[in-house]
Formats: C-alpha cells, structure tokens, sequence
C-alpha cells in the first residue's frame, strides 16, 4: 500500500488524519515548511513544546512525528538536514510556519528515480480525473 500511496497516481488522501492525531497527540500543532530560497511549501508536518524550542534553540528543523510520538530531528539519518532560518505564528496561535534553508538535498523520504530526495509535494492532482503526475520521476 505505501508504494501505491507514495509512488502511485491514484489519489487516497487521509481525511482522518487529524483525527487520529487529536486522539493520540494532544499537545501538537500544525507546522508549515517552506524553503527560503524557492518560496516553496516543501512540508507540513507537526510540533510540540519541545520540538519547538529544540527548534529555536539548535536552529534547526526539529519536529514531532505523530505516527511514532516522538521527536522528529529532520535529517538525523539520512543527512538531509535543514536550517532554520525564521519561525511564524498565525494570528490565532495554533499553527506556524518555519522558514528554512536546506543543507543538504530536499525534505522527502521518497527519491526520484536519479535516487534523489525530493520535496514532499511532488504531485500535481488532474482536476478531471483526480488522477496524480508525478512531477520528480
């Protein structure tokens, strides 16, 4: 099923997903990841207290996985490393945006067919069909 989910043209978005995160993570909110120097959203993914100014503090994308509950250092096994540059708050308090400069490569933990890492938004959806087009092979 992930290399359908991950690599596949048919469309199956997880609109529990939130659901299952406010069952299981209680303390989390949404982070959006953009990449400073292409103005791309590379990743949305979320952060906890901790994460958070673990973050501030090493100036570096630090997360918090929701699927393992635990802390997410981005890159800490694969090398793909980001810097973090800026970190925003919308006016309700309840999401962010981190601004960062990758050291090295991109965000994903799929590769193009180069074995490359990619962003994670390397999809574009046909509105007739809802059909994927993989814009990295």
């Amino acid at each position: 099923m992930s290399k359908e989910l991950e690599e596949g043209s048919k469309l199956m978005l997880d609109f529990e997903k939130v659901a299952k995160i406010a069952e299981n993570c209680k303390d989390v909110i949404p982070v959006a990841v953009q990449n400073a120097d292409t103005k791309e959203i590379i990743l949305v993914a979320y952060t906890n207290e901790f994460a958070m100014m673990k973050s501030f503090k090493e100036r570096m994308l630090v997360l918090w996985s929701t699927s393992r509950k635990v802390l997410w250092e981005k890159g800490k096994s694969s090398g793909e490393t980001f810097e973090l540059l800026e970190a925003r708050v919308n006016c309700e308090q309840n999401s962010l945006v981190y601004i960062v400069r990758p050291r090295r490569g991109n965000i994903c933990h799929t590769n193009n067919q180069k074995g490359e890492p990619r962003d994670c938004y390397y999809r574009k959806i046909d509105f007739d069909t809802c059909e994927l087009e993989n814009l990295d092979p």
